[in-house]
């Protein structure tokens, strides 16, 4: 079976790039039992961004609906409780139908009562691949707006698909760890009947858990979205632990009663 891709860096901003920048707070929702910033957190605050950005974007109303196919997640500092923070936003690639989009996330920690040990500034960069949408649901071209916008951040504009994760589970009896199952809330949904972005990441927090050496040093996590999950749907989670890397599939039954994956996860050591 074969892991994760190797390691490579996030590619850097374009010099002279258009970037779009947003302050935020760390709040005690954010957190685990450690201060730490979750990785599903992480997630909202992409979203978040990402909203913010295309509401202040000359194309919002051309191209108001995306879809996200990829988040990879390098946490090389971790964010905790409580911070300030920075977020940046641009286009690091794009083709006609879709784009990856970079957030680095800078914070200043503090200290408060509960907190009162100072600890390191966190930092989090962020590649999140996004899909132009139609209104129904269908891959649309992005308009010649937000080509003219987003072009200049990047030189890379031939943008292709290619899975950093290992899309195929391995069967049941090939993996150490048994199957188990994830409860879905009504509340892991957007009004779209779509599983939230961060709602993934709640599962590998999960799953987390148990592997405490993947998150203390400078890690990546990386999902990636195969198919949908709809309310009433049940998910079974199937791991595996290779090395230094954490192996996840989020998987649903088909009409057969056959599980099929709906999401790939990595969560792997940064080499140092």
């Amino acid at each position: 079976m074969t892991a994760a891709q190797e390691y490579q860096p996030l590619p850097e901003r374009k010099e002279g790039a258009n970037f779009y920048t947003a302050d935020y707070r760390v709040r005690t929702g954010d957190i685990d039992q450690e201060m730490r910033v979750r990785l599903d957190a992480v997630a909202r605050y992409l979203q978040d961004i990402a909203n913010d950005n295309i509401a202040a974007l000359p194309f919002y109303e051309t191209d108001p609906f995306w879809i996200i196919r990829r988040t990879v997640i390098d946490v090389l500092e971790p964010i905790t409780w409580p911070s300030d923070f920075t977020a940046e936003r641009w286009c690091s690639a794009l083709s006609t139908r879709w784009t990856n989009m970079r957030v680095r996330i800078n914070a200043v920690s503090e200290t408060n009562r509960f907190n009162s040990e100072m600890r390191p500034n966190g930092h989090i960069e962020t590649e999140t691949f996004w899909i132009n949408m139609t209104e129904s649901g269908l891959p649309a071209r992005i308009s010649d707006l937000a080509m003219e916008t987003l072009e200049p951040m990047t030189d890379e504009h031939r943008l292709k698909w290619k899975a950093m994760n290992p899309g195929k589970a391995p069967a049941a009896a090939d993996v150490d760890l048994p199957d188990r199952e994830h409860v879905l809330r009504i509340t892991d949904f957007d009004p779209f009947k779509h599983l939230n972005n961060a709602a993934y990441f709640e599962a590998v927090e999960d799953e987390l858990v148990d592997h405490p050496d993947l998150i203390a040093k400078p890690h990546r996590a990386v999902i990636e979205y195969l198919r949908a999950i709809q309310p009433g749907m049940q998910v079974t989670i199937r791991r595996q632990r290779i090395g230094d890397t954490l192996l996840m599939w989020v998987m649903t039954p088909d009409d057969a009663g056959n599980l099929q994956v709906a999401a790939s996860v990595s969560v792997t050591l940064i080499p140092e």
